[in-house]
């Protein structure tokens, strides 16, 4: 990850309303050009957490900081933030109200008329702009929306459930949108219930549940934290010969497909070199855990 000249970053946030604790010394990092999936239950202090990043909400103690700095009005302003409620105006085009949106953020008017134009384009509502929102299909809606978080060019995004609505082509072009921002150093901050859709996109990973950070960082630190010592195999013919090898410990078998731990006397190569002596091997390596599972391992 970046370093903080590069970063949002929360230390110890924390948030009550009433006698009910909802974040709990919130702590994590959004680093220049990365993509960061933020995940959760409902109610897990997701939509929380970023209202106080956007200022909409105030913490009871704790920091937000960018560029290594307390996040300020100023900041603020050049953020881009989609809130997952619908927040647009149903009776006004498209086009017009992004056009409003940027120049509310400071945008000459040549400038934001072609930001809007290119974003139209890109987003696959080009034909619609000039069209009341309320007569495009909640997937457009949901295009639309993503455009007024873009269009003012910000320095940082926060997007609550992006995808949500799209069908699988309109999340590829959300995604080359949202691409083409962390390439030019953007932080993005998402959050998603798509665990699939994250898992694909996220450069970095932050897991909360009950309010606190159960687990964060790169896709591949995660799951090298909770791998585990299990290994997958893939032969020609039965792999069921497994069940009677030592130091084998067989978890799941599908014809040639099997899954399996070992004891602590018996190493990988061993267990290979077992396969290879009865017939070719297509297929050896450790489990990699997926998203889902390691979210429902650190929630539960």
């Amino acid at each position: 990850m970046k370093g903080v000249n590069d970063a949002l970053q929360l230390e110890q946030v924390n948030r009550r309303f009433g006698d009910r604790q909802v974040l709990t010394d919130v702590t994590f990092e959004v680093g220049a050009g990365r993509m960061t999936g933020f995940v959760g239950a409902n109610g897990a202090g997701k939509t929380t957490t970023m209202r106080i990043i956007l200022g909409v909400l105030a913490a009871d103690s704790g920091t937000v900081s960018w560029c290594g700095a307390p996040l300020t009005r100023d900041d603020r302003r050049r953020v881009g933030y989609m809130p997952e409620e619908r927040g647009l105006y149903p009776k006004m085009s498209v086009r017009e109200q992004l056009i409003y949106l940027g120049r509310l953020h400071g945008l000459s008017a040549d400038r934001v008329r072609r930001n809007a134009a290119d974003l139209l384009d890109r987003l696959g509502l080009g034909e619609r702009a000039d069209d009341p929102l309320q007569q495009l299909s909640l997937g457009n809606q949901q295009r639309a929306q993503i455009a007024a978080a873009l269009v003012h060019d910000p320095v940082l995004l926060v997007l609550d459930e992006p995808f949500s609505g799209l069908d699988p082509l309109a999340v590829d072009v959300v995604v080359g949108v949202l691409r083409e921002r962390t390439a030019a150093g953007v932080p993005v901050l998402f959050s998603s219930h798509q665990l699939d859709v994250v898992e694909r996109l996220c450069d970095d990973l932050v897991i909360i549940a009950a309010g606190q950070i159960r687990a964060a960082g790169t896709r591949s630190e995660l799951r090298a934290s909770f791998a585990q010592p299990r290994y997958e195999i893939r032969v020609d013919g039965d792999a069921g010969w497994l069940r009677d090898q030592d130091g084998v410990a067989l978890l799941d078998l599908d014809g040639d497909r099997a899954v399996f731990d070992l004891d602590p006397a018996t190493d990988e190569q061993s267990a290979l070199h077992a396969a290879l002596s009865r017939g070719p091997v297509r297929a050896f390596g450790p489990v990699v855990p997926s998203l889902a599972e390691i979210f429902r391992e650190v929630t539960r």
